[in-house]
Formats: structure tokens, sequence, C-alpha cells
């Protein structure tokens, strides 16, 4: 069964409904609005950013169709502190394709680490969080991922099928979908009945979900009839305990 998309045009209405469902669905508006007092050359060179990602070499693909960088960063204040790299690894529980293999992935442009447009869309997804878990959730991982789908061959978002992430809130914000058709992104209770459906289209629609209450999937992507090349850009804001970072396990 899918549930109608919990909208909120305000932070303080997704903050109210959030804690009782699992996921939110923000409009572009909830981003939008957490980006107004971010200089517009600051954000531009944000959304900037993922026209150059490197190829993720994990995929076991002879032509990569997924692009990404990563890094860790832990609240001091309002502030983000970025950490130092290490290689990202997954149970294999949760990741049933590279579970147990470290993985070294690119890091954010300092332009991005380091500029008020992340930290802006990172605050605004922390202040939906229920207020005791704004606390323990003292880390956030951040993915600049982008997926190619070419006339020759589709994209896959996610290879590893229904899956949780293992952190405790995961959010997920369309930067930029081009000449794509399909990335369909589903929700699914913990007995993996699907409760939500959504094609994020417009730049900035978000979920937020708690990643303890939920699975997710994305459908593959392909390109739009006569465009030889489409792109689905996104941006992943994880938020866990910095206890799995000294554990050695950094999660996607």
């Amino acid at each position: 069964m899918t549930t109608t998309p919990l909208r909120a045009p305000t932070a303080p209405t997704a903050a109210a409904a959030f804690p009782e469902a699992p996921f939110v669905h923000l409009p572009p508006a909830f981003i939008e609005e957490a980006l107004d007092a971010v200089p517009r050359e600051a954000a531009q060179r944000f959304t900037d950013s993922w026209n150059d990602l490197p190829a993720d070499p994990y995929l076991g693909t002879d032509t990569p169709y997924r692009y990404r960088r990563y890094d860790a960063f832990r609240f001091v204040g309002t502030d983000l502190e970025r950490l130092p790299q290490r290689p990202f690894v997954q149970d294999r529980a949760v990741n049933r394709l590279v579970g147990g293999v470290p993985r070294t992935f690119g890091t954010l442009h300092p332009a991005v680490a380091e500029g008020p447009a992340l930290r802006a869309v990172v605050q605004a997804f922390r202040g939906l969080l229920p207020a005791a878990e704004r606390d323990a959730s003292d880390t956030c991982g951040i993915h600049q991922i982008r997926v190619v789908a070419r006339s020759d061959a589709a994209g896959d978002p996610a290879p590893e099928g229904i899956h949780q992430d293992g952190h405790h809130y995961v959010g997920q914000v369309l930067i930029r979908r081009q000449d794509v058709l399909g990335a369909e992104s589903r929700l699914y209770d913990l007995d993996r009945r699907q409760i939500h459906q959504a094609r994020l289209t417009e730049p900035f629609e978000s979920i937020l979900l708690d990643d303890r209450r939920v699975f997710h999937d994305v459908s593959p992507v392909t390109a739009s009839p006569g465009a030889g090349t489409g792109v689905r850009d996104m941006l992943l804001v994880d938020f866990f305990p910095g206890t799995e970072l000294t554990k050695g396990t950094s999660r996607d």
C-alpha cells in the first residue's frame, strides 16, 4: 500500500510530523529556504561541484555509471568539522555487494566541505530530528553521487536492491535530474511492504527517513529518448553516532 507523501512547507510542520511517521517527503522550498541565507555564488559552487566527481571504482562494471565523493563530519556546536579521511566500510549485512570491503572515495572539494551551502542543508535536516536524537547523532556522512544513464546502458542508483543504510537518519536531496527516465524512490516498512513511492523531479526535492524504521531502494534510470546521456545527481546526508567511526565501520 502506498501512503500519501508527508509534505511540509516549513520546518516546524515537518518536525511535528516526522517523529510520528518513519519518513517525511519535503518540497524544494525546504532546502531553498535553508539556502536563502547563503551567498548565491556559494550555492552555485555547491551545485556545480557535481560536475567533478570521480568514478566509483567498486561497481565491477567495465564502464562506470556512478560517480561520487564522500566525507564524514562531526558537529561542533552549530558548525561542522571535517574528520580525517578513512576507508569507507559497510557491514555485509547492510551491503550485499561490497559489504566488508574497505572503499576509498575522493573527498569533497574544500569549497564544498568548508562552504556555507553544505552547512545550511545539513543543519536544516538536523533541525527536523527529534531533540533527543540530535545529540545522539553527533556525526554525519556526506555523499555526493551522480548516476549516469546512456542510450545503450541504464544506471542503477541502488544496485544492492531493497536495503537499509545502517544509520539513524538519512536525508536524500535531488540536486539535478537531466534527460533521464525512471529513478523511482521507494520506501518499505520493516516487513518490506511498500509504503511510499515518489519520483524526485524538482531540484532540492527531498526525503528524510528514519533508517531504523524503513527499507528503501531506487529503480534504475534510463536516458530519455533522443538523449545520448542523462544524469541524476543526489546529495545524501547520513546522521549517526560518532562511535560508529571508532568501530571502523563508517556506513553508507
